[in-house]
């Protein structure tokens, strides 16, 4: 792959790799990840996988993460 950037085509990442760690109850509209070979993470929408993939660096993902699991993105829900 010649230039992973952020809003590609989810198809030119290929098909491999992909996880929904997310689903569940939702009728099949799920966030997919895929961590890249330099460590880091696309995500997806899995009712358009061949629509655009958002690539996070290492460090964005897990502060995301971590902010999520302390509450820091509640606000999303209300």
């Amino acid at each position: 792959m010649d230039r992973i950037y952020n809003g590609m085509p989810s198809k030119d990442l290929g098909t491999e790799g992909w996880h929904k760690p997310w689903s569940g109850g939702n009728g099949g509209s799920c966030v997919e990840a895929m961590r890249l070979g330099d460590g880091r993470v696309a995500l997806r929408q899995s009712t358009d996988p061949e629509g655009p993939a958002l690539i996070y660096t290492r460090h964005e993902i897990s502060t995301f993460i971590q902010g999520a699991k302390a509450g820091e993105a509640d606000f999303l829900l209300a």
